[in-house]
């Protein structure tokens, strides 16, 4: 024996694919595909992460945007990313060198330590409304403890 089931039935069964559909394809917001290079000293930066975060301080709001960096290049779209806020933002990076032997950080634990190639660097930068591209130099100063661009002497930072 076939129940027949009710049109008011079949909608209630498929509102939460349409929801997913929905949150899916418009989730977000704001948010863009970006796509780079990162170098370091002018070399590619071999392996790390990069971040845009929506600059508070200039009225931007909205999800942190972010990729795995991979012999210098990283895409938001690519899997294990997410896309980025338009506006202005805060892109940090952070550089690792993957051939670098691992150390131990001491005799009894298993955990290891990665050579990292310098401090987190952060930088402010203003994204489109679009698919984008955006190339980051870390500067060698960067090494050496500084997190963003040179600042005039006597220069306020937010």
């Amino acid at each position: 024996m076939h129940r027949r089931t009710s049109r008011a039935a079949r909608l209630v069964l498929l509102l939460p694919v349409f929801l997913c559909a929905l949150c899916a394809g418009c989730g977000g917001g704001n948010v863009y595909r970006v796509s780079g290079k990162v170098t370091f000293q002018g070399k590619p930066v071999p392996a790390g992460k990069i971040y845009f975060i929506p600059d508070g301080s200039k009225g931007n709001t909205g999800p942190t945007g972010y990729a795995d960096i991979k012999n210098g290049e990283y895409d938001t779209g690519a899997p294990g990313g997410s896309h980025a806020p338009a506006g202005p933002v805060i892109i940090a990076v952070e550089g690792q060198d993957p051939s670098a032997p691992l150390e131990k950080k001491d005799k009894t634990s298993e955990d290891v330590a990665v050579k990292v190639l310098f401090p987190r660097y952060e930088v402010p930068a203003e994204l489109p409304k679009e698919k984008s591209t955006k190339d980051v130099e870390v500067p060698g100063e960067a090494a050496k403890g500084m997190t963003g661009p040179p600042r005039k002497a006597g220069e306020v930072v937010p």
